[in-house]
């Protein structure tokens, strides 16, 4: 009999998402990069309803430059992680990243043996 390993895929996983969400919190994409795969994308949609995002190298700088700063008080959640073979989804809820909160939703892979995300979509909710 074979040893389960969804555990082990699962934790991996929440080692990578906790990567980003302390990249965040720190206000610093040299945290957050080994979480992504250098050809990751990532998008949302503007105050005027606007598609924006591209390369994860925009969300890299937004992240290292004003408005954000670093937020020791944010806090945030993974909601969901599924998990099919070398394919995964998965969805943060944060709160208080530079007084913005957020939902975010991260693909994943799993590229020689290592969890990465590929994609980044968010949605940032309006402040109280």
């Amino acid at each position: 009999m074979s040893k389960p390993t969804y555990v082990q895929e699962y934790q991996a996983i929440v080692e990578v998402l906790n990567k980003y969400s302390e990249g965040c919190k720190q206000a610093k994409s040299s945290i957050m990069k080994p979480a992504f795969s250098e050809q990751a994308t990532v998008f949302g949609v503007d105050a005027k309803g606007k598609l924006k995002g591209g390369s994860i190298q925009g969300l890299f700088h937004a992240i290292d430059n004003p408005p954000f700063r670093p937020s020791p008080e944010a806090q945030g959640v993974i909601v969901s992680i599924d998990i099919v073979g070398i394919a995964a989804s998965a969805r943060i809820d944060t709160n208080d990243v530079s007084g913005f909160s957020f939902t975010d939703f991260f693909h994943l892979l799993k590229v020689d043996g290592k969890w990465t995300v590929v994609s980044k979509i968010y949605h940032t909710h309006v402040a109280p």
